[in-house]
């Protein structure tokens, strides 16, 4: 049986979307059936307003995209979240969807299922590698298998770092490169090979 991924991700000006789109190319290559699910603002109109763009986005990406759920996380046998950083940490609506999943961490509901990390940048030392790494503890704290990109694609060294896929949002491209986008996708085919490999190791200890 092929596996199931869950990519939850907050985007506000479409980065880390595309990056979460290649990823999930990338898993359906591997056989693996995908939801994409987007946190939701923690902020009023009044604050969106301030940054032009950000309301009309948040819109637009609402409308493709369902919220990620406590059911979401269940059904997944991998777990992969995309946040843009914020002063070299994951955005806090992503944090928000995270730290609701108190109850089936209490339940042991996500062990040996598993679990890795993206992001995006304004800028090329925008502390990429430190948002993914501040993800990694709470995938542990779960019981997932961290699950990170390594150097085995050969654009590896080109573009993503070995933890996770990233591109920089504010570079001459204003956002993912092709390089980027074909290292998100050999993310999402790696998580959703390894995802499989535990749903069966799972099964036959059941």
């Amino acid at each position: 049986m092929t596996s199931r991924i869950l990519i939850a991700f907050y985007s506000r000006g479409g980065s880390v979307e595309a990056l979460a789109n290649a990823i999930a190319e990338g898993a359906r290559e591997a056989g693996a059936e995908v939801r994409l699910r987007r946190a939701r603002e923690l902020v009023d109109a009044t604050v969106m307003a301030r940054a032009p763009g950000w309301a009309e986005a948040a819109e637009r990406m609402n409308g493709l995209y369902e919220e990620p759920t406590l059911v979401d996380a269940e059904w997944a046998d991998g777990i992969i979240l995309g946040a843009p950083t914020r002063f070299g940490s994951p955005a806090s609506e992503l944090r928000a969807y995270l730290e609701g999943l108190g109850a089936l961490w209490v339940q042991n509901k996500l062990i040996d299922k598993a679990g890795s990390a993206f992001t995006s940048t304004s800028t090329t030392h925008g502390g990429a590698e430190t948002t993914i790494l501040s993800m990694w503890p709470t995938l542990a704290h779960l019981g997932l298998v961290i699950v990170p990109n390594g150097y085995g694609q050969p654009l590896s060294r080109a573009a993503g770092t070995p933890y996770g896929s990233n591109s920089v949002s504010g570079g001459p491209e204003k956002g993912p490169t092709d390089n980027d986008l074909e290292i998100a996708r050999h993310q999402g085919r790696r998580v959703a090979r390894v995802a499989e490999a535990l749903r069966a190791a799972r099964g036959a200890t059941a």
